[in-house]
C-alpha cells in the first residue's frame, strides 16, 4: 500500500491544468493504485485527483456509497440540475463551504487499460465527479463559490489556513 502526501493550497501543481495521459502502462496502473490507497487512508473523502499527489496527469479516483472507480482523461459530457451542499477538499483541510454543483453528472474517459468508461452519478457522486474533474483543470472548489460563501472561504483562507496545518 502506497499512500502519497496530499499537496496543499499554494502548491502550483493544484493550479495548473493536468496533461492528458498518453501511455496506458504499468506506470499508470501504479498511479491508480496509489490514488486508491491515498483515498482509502482518508475515510469519509470522496475522491483524489493525480495533481493532489503532485502528479500533473488527468486521472482521478472516486469512492462513495454510490460506487468506486477511476477515470483517465475524463470529460464531463452531461450535467443537469443543481444541488447545494457543503464541500471540502483534501488540499484545503479543515474548511467546508456550501457549493453549488450539478445534481447529475456524466463523465466519459478511459480506465487504466485504455478501455472506454462512462460514469454517471447524482447527488454526492455527481458532486465528487465534478470536483475531481475541476482539479484536473487547475480549479479548486473555493473558486466555484459565489456570494457570501466565497467571501467566507477567502476570509478563512487568509486568516487561518497554512499549508500543513
Amino acid at each position: 500500500m502506497t499512500t502519497r502526501p496530499i499537496r496543499l493550497l499554494g502548491d502550483p501543481v493544484l493550479r495548473s491544468p493536468a496533461a492528458p495521459v498518453t501511455a496506458f502502462d504499468a506506470e499508470l496502473a501504479a498511479l491508480v493504485r496509489d490514488l486508491f490507497d491515498t483515498l482509502a487512508a482518508r475515510p469519509g473523502r470522496a475522491g483524489v485527483a493525480a495533481p493532489q499527489i503532485g502528479v500533473p496527469a488527468r486521472v482521478f479516483v472516486y469512492g462513495t456509497g454510490a460506487g468506486r472507480g477511476h477515470v483517465v482523461n475524463p470529460r464531463v459530457t452531461a450535467s443537469s440540475g443543481t444541488q447545494v451542499g457543503d464541500e471540502g477538499c483534501l488540499s484545503i483541510p479543515g474548511l467546508a463551504f456550501p457549493a453549488v454543483r450539478p445534481a447529475a453528472v456524466t463523465v466519459e474517459g478511459f480506465d487504466e487499460h485504455g478501455d472506454p468508461v462512462t460514469v454517471a452519478g447524482t447527488g454526492f457522486l455527481a458532486r465528487a465527479l465534478r470536483h475531481e474533474c475541476d482539479h484536473l483543470d487547475g480549479v479548486l472548489y473555493i473558486d466555484t463559490l459565489t456570494g457570501d460563501a466565497r467571501r467566507q472561504a477567502l476570509r478563512a483562507v487568509r486568516a487561518g489556513f497554512r499549508p500543513g496545518s
